[in-house]
């Protein structure tokens, strides 16, 4: 009986010490993208969402997140502007069909439910440290992650020197995570 009761408690430790495994539902989140083009704002959206998180709000330093999207989803509304951004210039997704996140820190900011995360994003074969607040928002069977960050594209090596093609992007997460 002691070693039933034991085993019990340690099983259950395991689950509070590592958080509990989600997975991502991409039918019920959004990835999308603004930009400046022409000065004009050109939005956008990528699929194919896929990844785990393993998240405990009450002990962050065992949270992880790893995501990755289909790069070739890339839908602007305008196929040919499509069609062109999957091409070598822009996401070459012949050869980089993903693009990737995985958190290297999670702590809480002093806002309730909101947290930040620093972690790599890998584009087009190039890995950055990135940093962005997001919110967790409890559900009955996982979180609505929520978060947006702004990066330089030519960081990544996307869609080189224009004139008329804004540096930054703005990112925005809306991500259903659901119990594994």
């Amino acid at each position: 009986m002691k070693k039933y009761i034991l085993a019990t408690l340690i099983i259950f430790s395991a689950g509070i010490t590592f958080g509990q495994t989600f997975n991502l539902v991409d039918a019920e989140s959004k990835v999308t993208f603004f930009i400046k083009n022409f000065g004009l704002k050109t939005e956008g959206e990528f699929k194919g969402l896929k990844g785990t998180i393993v998240f405990d709000a009450n002990n962050l330093g065992n949270s992880i997140l790893n995501a990755t999207i289909n790069a070739a989803t890339i839908n602007t509304d305008n196929n040919a502007r499509d069609k062109h951004l999957r091409k070598a210039d822009y996401f070459n997704t012949e050869k980089f069909p993903q693009i990737s996140f995985t958190s290297t820190k999670i702590s809480k900011t002093s806002v309730a439910n909101t947290f930040n995360t620093t972690g790599n994003l890998t584009i087009k074969g190039t890995t950055k440290t990135i940093d962005f607040n997001f919110v967790a928002t409890p559900s009955s069977n996982g979180y609505l992650l929520k978060g947006e960050f702004v990066i330089n594209r030519r960081d990544f090596k996307v869609g080189g020197n224009s004139i008329s093609l804004s540096d930054n992007l703005t990112v925005l997460l809306e991500v259903k995570a659901v119990k594994n």
